[in-house]
């Protein structure tokens, strides 16, 4: 029979064990999450070379350039996520944007999850860049934090560039080479399971 003493010490033992195992679950779940997310985002475009994803990036600057013009872009997750439900087949593209601290956010990684999933649903193209203050800059915006500037009662407020949209002009078909040779590249990804491809945008 154990003695007082004897059994503190037994219980003591018992919880440094189950506080060790939870460390490493904790640990692995974590390894885990980054495991998927590497995979999942990161390790998808080393099947191009260098070559092709600097002339795919060009393109796609050339896309958002005109649809800029053109007042064809969708800015922000939630903007994006309402005209996607409402109105998907006039969608031609999908970006998302994250830079490194947003791997973190798990709500803004759920937003992801969803809109993929709706993208490869209704076979819409769609591709991730890794700057978001790069995309700020190519859009007019500036400055980084995921927004470009929106001008609100005087003061600007910083846009949610976290998700973009392409969509269709009003009157017309989009028949625009650029947008084709960026289709083109995200189509060839998904033959590969890339279903997110990754773009560089080039410093500007």
């Amino acid at each position: 029979m154990m003695s007082e003493s004897e059994e503190a010490k037994a219980e003591v033992k018992q919880c440094e064990t189950q506080d060790s195992n939870r460390t490493l679950s904790y640990r692995l779940l974590q390894n885990g999450l980054d495991l998927m997310y590497n995979m999942t985002f990161e390790e998808l475009s080393g099947d191009y070379s260098q070559e092709r994803m600097d002339t795919v990036a060009k393109a796609l600057e050339e896309v958002l350039t005109a649809a800029l013009a053109q007042g064809c872009l969708t800015v922000g997750v939630y903007e994006a996520a309402k005209s996607l439900n409402v109105d998907p087949d006039n969608v031609v593209l999908c970006i998302l944007a994250a830079d490194g601290e947003d791997v973190q956010d798990v709500a803004l990684q759920i937003h992801f999850t969803l809109i993929q999933a709706f993208c490869c649903e209704n076979d819409i193209n769609i591709l991730r860049v890794n700057n978001t203050r790069l995309l700020a800059e190519l859009l007019g915006g500036g400055g980084g934090g995921g927004g470009a500037g929106k001008q609100t009662g005087g003061s600007t407020e910083p846009l949610d560039l976290h998700c973009v949209l392409v969509t269709s002009p009003p009157s017309s078909s989009w028949k625009d080479p650029a947008l084709s040779k960026v289709n083109r590249f995200c189509r060839e990804s998904r033959c590969m399971d890339q279903w997110v491809p990754i773009i560089n945008l080039p410093e500007r």
